[in-house]
């Protein structure tokens, strides 16, 4: 299960930087970054961090103009997120990666639905209320470019457009990603009725594995819904 939810999530990353070129493989360490946009904007190391692998990453970030989140999955039983409070980096946020098997279909809000985005004008509104929702970027031209690859959703709630959500497929799991709603529209059961129709899709589709990261604020309804903990991810970002 660890290893599928690592492949979903930093194939995203993966995916998202190859549409702009601007992925790069590296021998410790990968790079996923779009300029002038804040997503997806990762360095992730491919092994457990040695002072080795992040003295070279530290070289690169010094010369990256776009500032690239670090994700430290604990996944080692070691410290060695230790290592990059020591070379000057520090923690931003952390979330949960948690998977789901689903099983049962669950029952829906009524008058609610989502609309896969297919063009410009979804796109623009689609990375409108991820904005709202997470005080930060996902472009326009980002979600359009990559609609060959991830499913974009828009909520809505009878016709009032009510938030966002983002599927990656890889082999027979399905990452869950990008579920957000825009702070005047939260406390209305929306973030639950969007999980909801996504299981329920992925059910339909004989999906093994349903794999998402949580945030703290997220976590509850995620462990309501059935899915289970496996690991903590610190994400941290070079002083500068």
């Amino acid at each position: 299960m660890t290893t599928n939810n690592l492949h979903n999530l930093t194939s995203l990353w993966k995916t998202a930087a190859l549409s702009f070129d601007s992925y790069q493989a590296r021998p410790l360490f990968d790079l996923a970054y779009i300029e002038n946009t804040q997503w997806p904007n990762r360095l992730w190391f491919h092994q457990d961090l040695t002072k080795t692998s992040l003295l070279a990453a530290k070289s690169i970030l010094e010369k990256t103009s776009t500032q690239l989140t670090i994700p430290y999955f604990d996944i080692y039983n070691s410290n060695s997120f230790e290592l990059l409070e020591a070379e000057g980096f520090s923690l931003r946020f952390e979330q949960v990666a948690m998977f789901l098997k689903p099983k049962e279909s669950l029952q829906g809000k009524s008058n609610f639905h989502l609309q896969r985005v297919v063009n410009e004008t979804q796109a623009n509104l689609w990375a409108t209320l991820f904005k709202q929702a997470f005080g930060y970027l996902i472009s326009p031209e980002t979600v359009l470019k990559n609609l060959p690859f991830f499913s974009y959703y828009i909520a809505y709630d009878n016709e009032d457009a009510v938030g966002t959500g983002m599927t990656n497929s890889t082999h027979n799991t399905l990452g869950i990603h990008s579920i957000g709603i825009p702070p005047a529209m939260r406390r209305k059961g929306f973030a639950e009725a969007i999980m909801i129709h996504l299981i329920n899709r992925a059910i339909e589709d004989q999906v093994e594995t349903i794999t998402l990261q949580a945030s703290t604020m997220g976590k509850g309804l995620y462990l309501k819904l059935g899915f289970q903990e496996q690991f903590k991810i610190k994400n941290y970002c070079l002083n500068i």
